[in-house]
């Protein structure tokens, strides 16, 4: 007899497993159409590639959304492996840096105004 909890286990594995063979299949679809509609060139660093080296050229998603796979590969790129991390990290780098809108993110704590007072003590001066 098994427990509940194996079941539910059994029952989460066999759900990623499916979802990661969906998205495998689906990864192969549009790289094999990207890979007959473009040059096997990286669009950034210009690398040449061919034979084994093809499988370091990546299909990369202008708009980031991988289920936007218009047939005309409007939405691809072809970069290899180190430009298309690059690229994610630059993403990444830019929203870590991105200004908080007022009310999002951590508010300022500070108390101490250095130059609290000085226009009116420049004011004074003239």
């Amino acid at each position: 007899m098994t427990s509940n909890n194996s079941l539910d286990s059994n029952a989460s594995e066999r759900i990623v497993a499916e979802a990661r063979a969906r998205q495998e299949q689906r990864e192969k679809t549009y790289r094999e159409q990207a890979l007959k509609l473009f040059p096997w060139v990286c669009a950034r660093c210009g690398r040449e590639f061919s034979g084994k080296k093809l499988r370091e050229l990546t299909v990369h998603h202008k708009d980031h959304d991988h289920d936007h796979n218009p047939p005309d590969g409007g939405n691809w790129e072809l970069l290899c492996l180190y430009c298309h991390d690059n690229e994610h990290a630059r993403d990444q780098v830019a929203d870590a840096y991105a200004p908080a809108a007022p009310g999002e993110g951590p508010e300022s704590t500070t108390t101490h105004r250095p130059f609290a007072g000085l226009d009116e003590l420049l004011k004074g001066k003239k």
